[in-house]
């Protein structure tokens, strides 16, 4: 069965460009009224809010640090108030430090952490009562390829989306009798502002011979979001750099 996802709220963190971006607009194409959450981009969070509600839906930017119990707890106050009650999370706010593991420190591991896997697990806290109470959820936890193998950013990075992976598994097999669904997607070398300007970053790297565009992640996204059946998946966005 595939939902019909008009006037679904849905919340992306680090929405405001790249990957989130896409996906918060992707949602709203299919329907969604959307909360593009984001920390220090606020122009292009406006830009993005102003795109959602080009395609007639509504839409508002939160700032709000996702590391942060205390933050978390305002934005979802926000975001239901101003939207309704969140039926669809994408937990995509993340930061990448090119390092390898001997340049990095003790604060680069606990910050890559905070950021990429803490925030996944407050806002996801945050939600799911919710989401329980209502019987209909989706959980879409963007970790990486390099959860699974390694990959080029750094030990940090790779360690903070494997442990998005796990945080997944677990949401699936404990909300599933709530009509909650919690999957992840793993892109690999996709054309962001992350991989600009990073020697290290081939398309040789990738089997196809490319890097992926932002919009094949969001089209996995919305496909995940529709779908009722499909829980405690990793989908691979990557080009062939993990085959299963």
């Amino acid at each position: 069965m595939i939902d019909d996802l008009t006037g679904k709220v849905a919340l992306v963190t680090g929405g405001s460009r790249g990957i989130g971006r896409a996906i918060a607009i992707a949602l709203a194409s299919a329907g969604c009224d959307v909360a593009v959450n984001y920390v220090s981009r606020g122009e292009d969070a406006a830009a993005a809010r102003a795109e959602i509600e080009a395609r007639g839906r509504r839409a508002i930017a939160v700032r709000a640090d996702v590391s942060r119990g205390g933050e978390v707890t305002a934005l979802v106050a926000a975001v239901e108030a101003e939207l309704g009650p969140i039926a669809i999370l994408v937990n995509n706010a993340g930061i990448a430090r090119f390092q390898g593991i001997d340049e990095v420190t003790e604060e680069d591991w606990d910050e890559v952490l905070a950021v990429n896997l803490r925030s996944a697990f407050l806002v996801t806290r945050a939600v799911t009562p919710g989401m329980r109470s209502r019987g209909w959820g989706r959980i879409i936890n963007v970790s990486s390829a390099a959860a699974q193998v390694g990959g080029v950013v750094g030990p940090h990075y790779a360690a903070s989306k494997a442990g998005m992976i796990g945080l997944t598994h677990y949401c699936a097999r404990h909300l599933a009798k709530h009509g909650v669904t919690a999957n992840a997607i793993a892109p690999a070398l996709i054309v962001t502002d992350m991989i600009a300007g990073q020697a290290n970053v081939r398309p040789d790297l990738i089997p196809l011979g490319r890097f992926g565009e932002v919009d094949e992640v969001a089209e996995i996204a919305v496909g995940l979001a529709r779908n009722g059946y499909v829980t405690g998946q990793t989908v691979n966005v990557d080009g062939g750099v993990y085959m299963t």
